[in-house]
């Protein structure tokens, strides 16, 4: 079932006389459930692609659809009451609140959205029961990593939008995330959308979407995509 559609979708940043377009008539489609990646060089427009999916940027034409809803439209306040019930985040650096524990950064997810799913069960989703006492200064990059995704999905998205998520990450923590990031897709039917530079997590993809220049240059269907245990990082 598809979930995002973009149709014609254009971004344009002003600067005095100066104009860039981040996105230049962009039209793509995405089905629940996958695992999405965007690859491309910086300045492609892959970040700025995930920021009109999140509700964090509105298009400067054209036409954004997710689950059925045409966010491209939507005001202010709309936009916050989508954030908050139908996508989550996941940053390469993880914004969390150093004086809150582990388990209370999480728990924050019952102040936004109404469909909250527990922090508890969540922590232990990503291997983190045993530290939901513990602050985010205690906590190796990896683990505080997991702790942004639990809390990403504590909101119980539809939707998790993932920028670099394994850039700040060794190659052997980098790979338990993205494993975790893929049974999500494949367990919960979320649908996950990641920003990278890695061309190695692309081959996990069921659909990899190639950007350059703000516009989409190929999309890749991926009937087998590998494991993360299979790519050669």
């Amino acid at each position: 079932m598809e979930i995002v559609k973009l149709e014609n979708v254009t971004r344009v940043y002003k600067s005095g006389d100066h104009e860039q377009k981040a996105l230049d008539g962009v039209n793509l489609s995405l089905e629940e459930g996958k695992f999405v990646v965007i690859l491309g060089p910086s300045g492609a427009g892959k970040s700025t692609l995930l920021n009109m999916l999140g509700g964090l940027d509105s298009p400067t034409s054209g036409k954004i659809t997710v689950c059925g809803k045409d966010i491209s439209t939507l005001s202010r306040n709309e936009l916050a009451d989508y954030r908050a019930s139908t996508v989550g985040f996941v940053f390469q650096f993880y914004n969390l609140i150093p004086t809150l524990t582990v388990h209370e950064n999480v728990t924050l997810t019952k102040e936004i959205s109404k469909n909250s799913l527990s922090a508890e069960k969540m922590l232990r989703e990503v291997g983190l029961a045993d530290h939901m006492r513990q602050f985010p200064s205690e906590l190796s990059g990896g683990e505080q990593q997991r702790v942004s995704i639990a809390r990403a999905l504590a909101k119980n998205p539809k939707i998790l939008l993932c920028d670099e998520p394994t850039g700040a990450l060794d190659s052997e923590t980098g790979v338990l995330v993205l494993k975790l990031l893929l049974s999500m897709a494949r367990e919960y039917g979320k649908t996950i959308i990641i920003v990278t530079h890695n061309q190695n997590i692309a081959k996990m993809a069921d659909t990899v979407i190639h950007v350059k220049n703000g516009r989409i240059r190929e999309v890749i269907e991926q009937s087998e995509p590998m494991s993360a245990d299979e790519v050669e990082w």
